[in-house]
């Protein structure tokens, strides 16, 4: 058995690769049941304890699951908010192939998610993303808008400026201008793609401030009492997920507005499963303005991956 660690994942995983695999994957047969998601109180921290448990299979092929833990105040340790492993198993034999570093491989495969999803919605000549969030994912989210759209310009906003700083240093080895910004009100007005990622529990982004022709790429906010976008974001946008079951119950960016009747299941215009299908087709004006929300799947660990050994093996 081999265990592949966020070194190797982030030198293996190349943002173009695991976008073509994540849309194969959602067009495939893979099978993957609601994630199991258990709250778990504890004591030293005024927020619970999260385990996540998500399986995925591929009849005859592989076997995945994850087991990650969000503890949103372990800063006070030292320790990253997500921690956590993932287990690929030949489904045919029962035998472990690889255990994978959980937060590097989910970091890779929601922000490939998030660019598939823009490579259906966004304009394809936006040309400027701001991010929204300085944790992990900030980057990667980044790197693969960038991988599927003209981006020159990058703007980073964070609680933390001298986090947004980081970040702004993270990305120096793209071929785009990234800085960091002070004024989120300000910031939201001047770009083709907004990216947001954070634990908000108040929204951040204000629909009065939005302009026509944006595209919204929405990450964080993973439970349901919490918020990045308020109600007039959902109003006046049109809205993809990248998958109902999910995306209807566990964020609360749409569970609120949806159980306070600001907007009804049928807003929600597709999924990535039926993108991907090519069981619907999704065209945009010029004045749309996009919202995607991503709540994760199981799916995408899985791809991802099986991506990620397969280029083990190749470089072996």
């Amino acid at each position: 058995m081999t265990f592949i660690t966020a070194e190797q994942i982030n030198q293996i995983t190349k943002p173009h690769q695991l976008i073509d695999k994540l849309q194969n994957a959602f067009a495939s047969d893979i099978e993957t049941p609601l994630r199991q998601h258990y709250d778990i109180p504890n004591p030293d921290s005024s927020r619970e304890t999260t385990l996540l448990m998500m399986p995925s299979w591929q009849v005859g092929k592989d076997i995945g699951v994850k087991l990650v833990s969000v503890v949103p105040e372990s800063y006070k340790y030292k320790l990253p908010s997500i921690k956590g492993v993932y287990v690929l198993i030949d489904a045919k034999t029962g035998q472990v192939k690889a255990m994978l570093d959980a937060p590097s491989l989910t970091a890779k495969r929601t922000a490939a998610a998030s660019a598939l999803a823009s490579r259906f919605l966004s304009d394809p000549n936006s040309k400027s993303l701001l991010m929204i969030g300085t944790g992990t994912l900030s980057s990667e989210l980044i790197e693969a808008h960038c991988a599927v759209r003209p981006i020159k310009q990058v703007y980073v906003w964070g609680r933390n400026h001298e986090k947004a700083h980081q970040i702004v240093k993270r990305t120096a080895h793209l071929s785009v201008n990234v800085e960091a910004v002070s004024n989120l009100d300000d910031a939201i007005g001047k770009v083709d793609i907004i990216s947001c990622a954070t634990m908000s529990i108040t929204p951040l982004i204000k629909g009065s401030l939005l302009k026509p022709g944006q595209h919204l790429d929405m990450v964080g906010a993973y439970r349901p009492d919490m918020r990045e976008a308020d109600d007039q974001c959902l109003l006046r946008s049109r809205i993809v997920v990248d998958n109902y079951q999910g995306a209807l119950k566990e964020t609360g960016d749409l569970a609120i507005p949806l159980k306070n009747n600001v907007i009804k299941k049928e807003k929600i215009e597709a999924d990535l499963f039926e993108l991907c299908r090519e069981q619907k087709h999704f065209e945009r004006n010029n004045s749309d303005i996009t919202f995607f929300k991503s709540v994760g799947h199981a799916l995408e660990d899985l791809a991802a991956a099986q991506l990620i050994v397969e280029k083990l093996r190749e470089s072996a």
